[in-house]
């Protein structure tokens, strides 16, 4: 059985060196997010604040806040790439990330090349690799370029043979961070169709995004993050109406 429990999470990320470059401090806070105060010779960035919230399996949990917000920060926290500074994170089961679909592809090696070195990095056997060469074929549309060098694809290429097998993937806990990222916009809704395939073969689903249409397509949970700060979780429309509300009242 699949868990996430999050119990007081609180993340600081000192950055060093910056104590005195206020425009620098600005790009940080705009890229990182959260409060940020000096320390010394350096700053601290309060990326994540007294998070806690539960995840079962079933649940499909969009994370929503403006940038910076602490979005990206969770998702890391619970790929256990960041640790935390204070509370703890409980995963039962295995982590997914699709944080960057591209990892370990090499431009020299052919598309068939690389759907059987990525797909070991992201743990597929070279059973599961062999059996999904005609699914990567029909989605990619790559036709003989897949036995031709990477470097000579475009970026919508490269993203789309990136995309096609990061999820032929079996996942049990799947973190994605803001965008399918196939780089076609042609390409968009039969991505978004392979991707929500993806997600129901998920026991869990935590994904970011700016897109409430996309969120009340693939969550019934939504979790809001202000400034590091737990705003609300719980039913999709139950927190983005009170995100929405919020952002009216600060636009006033």
């Amino acid at each position: 059985m699949a868990a996430i429990i999050v119990r007081n999470l609180a993340i600081d990320i000192p950055v060093f060196d910056v104590a005195g470059a206020s425009l620098r401090r600005l790009l940080l806070r705009k890229a990182v997010g959260g409060q940020m105060v000096t320390e010394g010779a350096h700053v601290v960035v309060h990326a994540l604040k007294d998070v806690s919230f539960t995840a079962q399996d079933g649940d499909r949990i969009g994370l929503i806040g403006s940038n910076g917000s602490g979005k990206t920060t969770l998702l890391r926290a619970l790929a256990d790439i960041y640790p935390p500074t204070a509370g703890t994170v409980e995963v039962s089961g295995h982590v997914s990330p699709m944080f960057d679909n591209s990892l370990g592809m090499s431009e020299d090696a052919t598309g068939w090349e690389n759907v059987r070195m990525c797909g070991m990095l992201w743990g597929l056997t070279p059973a599961q690799i062999d059996d999904s060469r005609q699914d990567i074929a029909d989605f990619t549309e790559l036709g003989d370029y897949l036995n031709m060098p990477v470097r000579i694809y475009s970026q919508g290429m490269q993203l789309r043979l990136a995309f096609a097998i990061v999820t032929v993937r079996e996942p049990e806990i799947l973190l994605l961070d803001e965008s399918i990222g196939v780089g076609d916009a042609n390409f968009f809704e039969k991505a978004f169709a392979r991707l929500k395939g993806h997600i129901s073969r998920s026991r869990i689903l935590v994904v970011a995004s700016h897109s409430d249409l996309m969120i009340r397509q693939l969550c019934n949970k939504a979790l809001w993050l202000n400034g590091g700060t737990l705003m609300g979780f719980g039913e999709v429309d139950d927190v983005l109406e009170a995100y929405a509300k919020h952002g009216a009242r600060a636009s006033a």
